[in-house]
């Protein structure tokens, strides 16, 4: 996430990226990526404004906002509410689940005092559930913002949370 960046940017900021990007259907994850990068996650408030700069009935291309929610909802990689400094994305898929993952997501949740999707008031710290990061050999496992942590115990958690205070 870019400092000093408020919502009131918003509008140049979707410019920007429909700038970089193009505005066509098939920018619309760039797009959405771009102005999550930026701001942490994509305000809802940004959807409209993409859609009014994509939309071009006069070339029969037609957007609504619920067709860039669906997107932006969809994809894991972004975010329609403020997230915390660190994310904690854990796999919840079934190789982790057999090894001991819910004890590991027990502990998560006591060291950060947030449930799965949630944010703590602090701000530090959101947890997310993801269905796979695709290293189940080495289970259970969860990012903390790009750092992977495989083989992962309830008595590592709070070794591998403290680095991050």
């Amino acid at each position: 996430m870019e400092q000093d960046v408020s919502e009131l940017d918003l509008p140049s900021v979707v410019e920007k990226a429909i700038e970089e990007h193009g505005a066509t259907r098939d920018a619309i994850i760039p797009i959405l990526n771009e102005i999550n990068r930026i701001f942490g996650y994509v305000p809802i408030a940004a959807l409209p404004e993409i859609r009014r700069h994509i939309q071009i009935p006069e070339e029969g291309v037609f957007l609504a906002d619920s067709h860039l929610y669906s997107a932006a909802s969809f994809y894991q990689m972004f975010s329609l509410k403020p997230l915390g400094r660190h994310i904690i994305r854990f796999c919840e898929s079934a190789p982790c689940h057999v090894i001991g993952a819910r004890r590991v997501l027990q502990t998560l949740q006591e060291y950060t005092g947030v449930k799965p999707g949630e944010t703590s008031e602090d701000k530090k710290w959101s947890l997310l559930l993801t269905s796979c990061l695709g290293v189940c050999s080495v289970g259970p496992v969860f990012l903390v913002d790009e750092d992977i942590y495989g083989e992962v115990s309830p008595e590592r958690v709070p070794e591998i949370l403290g680095r991050y205070q």
